[in-house]
């Protein structure tokens, strides 16, 4: 075998230059009468793409298969199917086998092609000279740009991302008044319509490319009350979520690290956690800025009265296999003596509307002082279409030892249509509204890729609090939303909550209220 030995001159990233003049070719469809050594007519024409009956095609694929080069996948599919390429495409598959060859040449392995394939070589150069190119070019200007990029970035190790979340919100009451499960008067004015906001930054660090620290800094509008729902009905998960953090100016709303002591286990350890962004997830019914929004509808109501502190938690996935476990405490006030009156479970206001007044008696704060709270989830999950978790958490809130067991579960009965649901059972002993056992369920459907792809569609209705003892009848949320996509970044979300027996008082009206939420990503 004739081989000969050939320097290869290497452009940036692509690392194969064309040659700066056309070099010989080993035969010519009409011969140039002035210069028998160059073609004069192209095997392949300069404005047609390139046919899987064309020399240039099945010299390519020839090449890859005498040296063992990788093309890429689309190439034999092809050629297949009876479509050529495009010239630019076909150069794109012929600089992938000239990088190949480099590769090899500065490898020291030079004497490997025979002096027959190095003239087909020269030949397909020659022919997409241009298209070669204007790959160059291509390759040049994004390597320019990355440099600029590295240069001007701001950090080697955070990536900075954000949302901002717009939302006009309306509704009223049927009725005289609104009075809360204890039977304070809220209003007997119809709320106003309110503009509504929130405006995240995620600082997200990585030293080993396996750990995580995040810092998240929040802004918002002024809470519950900025909402018909929240303020008409304040103390049974009937605010929309993602107006909850209710602080104007900017705050620390998670510090965290997470990273992987052993195979197959996650930890997490920060100041600032929240529980249920490791307990508790569910495709259809999570994340108030993609899907609902009610408060009772992303959560389970009565397993995680007081889920924001500093705290703990674990992830661990055996084999990658059907079953996780997780677990997370949360110190609910672990930067003071005494806890805030703020919780989940309880809603704000006024002393004598809020359900649960006070922390009760006993409170620490602290790490492990009242408030605080331990959860575990068991999850089976066999396929992507299927996932059942079950719950256990227990602690100490309101000045009780509680107790609450939860399920939850989804269900994907085609690409086009989910099932969700969720139920718990909780005991709250020694509260200041006595010994109560709260029951909770909720149950919809999803619809993802409605009329356009990336859209979603939901529809919900559930029973937060569930208690004879409190209030004369059951309060039933109901909530639809159709959330569609404007482009990567930007999603609008018109939603309508429909709230029954609110405040688990039967002399309340049916709450109504719309939600024009837009969602801002970058």
């Amino acid at each position: 075998m004739t081989v000969i030995t050939a320097e290869i001159t290497a452009i940036p990233r692509s690392r194969f230059a064309i040659a700066s003049s056309p070099p010989q070719c080993l035969t010519t469809v009409e011969p140039n009468p002035t210069d028998s050594n160059f073609c004069s007519v192209p095997f392949v024409s300069q404005f047609s793409g390139v046919k899987p009956d064309d020399w240039a095609f099945q010299a390519l694929q020839s090449l890859a298969k005498q040296y063992g080069l990788v093309l890429d996948e689309n190439f034999d599919v092809s050629r297949q199917d009876g479509k050529g390429w495009s010239r630019n495409a076909f150069a794109v598959a012929l600089n992938m086998v000239l990088q190949q060859l480099e590769q090899r040449f500065q490898q020291g392995n030079q004497d490997f092609i025979t002096q027959e394939d190095w003239l087909i070589i020269q030949r397909l150069q020659a022919e997409f000279a241009p298209e070669l190119s204007i790959l160059r070019q291509q390759i040049n200007k994004v390597e320019n740009d990355v440099t600029e990029l590295e240069s001007n970035q701001f950090s080697t190790t955070t990536k900075l991302s954000g949302q901002v979340i717009f939302a006009v919100n309306a509704g009223g009451f049927t009725g005289d008044r609104m009075i809360a499960p204890r039977g304070a008067t809220i209003t007997t004015a119809q709320p106003q319509a309110t503009f509504i906001y929130r405006a995240s930054l995620n600082l997200n660090t990585s030293f080993t490319g396996t750990d995580l620290l995040q810092v998240r800094l929040v802004a918002g509008s002024n809470g519950a009350d900025d909402n018909a729902a929240g303020f008409l009905e304040p103390n049974l998960g009937s605010t929309l979520e993602f107006s909850i953090p209710g602080r104007e100016e900017l705050s620390l709303a998670r510090a965290y690290y997470t990273f992987r002591p052993a195979k197959d286990l996650t930890a997490t350890v920060g100041a600032s956690m929240v529980a249920s962004d490791y307990i508790d997830n569910n495709r259809y019914a999570k994340r108030s800025f993609q899907d609902f929004s009610t408060q009772a509808f992303v959560g389970n109501f009565v397993l995680l009265p007081r889920e924001r502190g500093a705290g703990a938690a674990l992830h661990w996935n055996p084999g990658a296999g059907a079953f996780s476990v997780r677990a997370v405490y949360i110190a609910g006030d672990a930067t003071n003596q005494l806890p805030e009156n703020q919780q989940r479970l309880g809603g704000g206001g006024s002393e004598d509307i809020r359900l649960f007044p006070s922390a009760g008696g006993g409170a620490k704060g602290g790490l492990f002082g009242d408030p605080y709270q331990g959860v575990v989830e068991l999850e089976y999950a066999p396929n992507r279409s299927l996932a059942l978790r079950l719950q256990y958490s227990g602690g100490e809130v309101f000045g009780s030892n509680f107790q609450a067991i939860g399920f939850n579960g989804e269900l994907a009965l085609s690409d086009r249509v989910g099932i969700f649901g969720r139920y718990g059972y909780s005991s709250y002993p020694d509260t200041t509204v006595g010994d109560i056992n709260p029951n909770y369920w909720m149950f919809g459907l999803a619809f993802p890729d409605l009329f356009q792809e990336g859209a979603i569609a939901g529809i919900a209705m559930g029973q937060p609090f569930i208690e004879s003892d409190i209030g004369n009848a059951t309060q039933t949320n109901f909530e639809a939303f159709y959330n569609f996509p404007v482009n990567q970044n930007i999603r609008i979300t018109p939603l309508i909550q429909v709230i029954v027996n609110p405040g688990n008082q039967a002399d309340n009206g049916t709450i109504m209220t719309g939600t024009i939420r837009t969602v801002f990503s970058f």
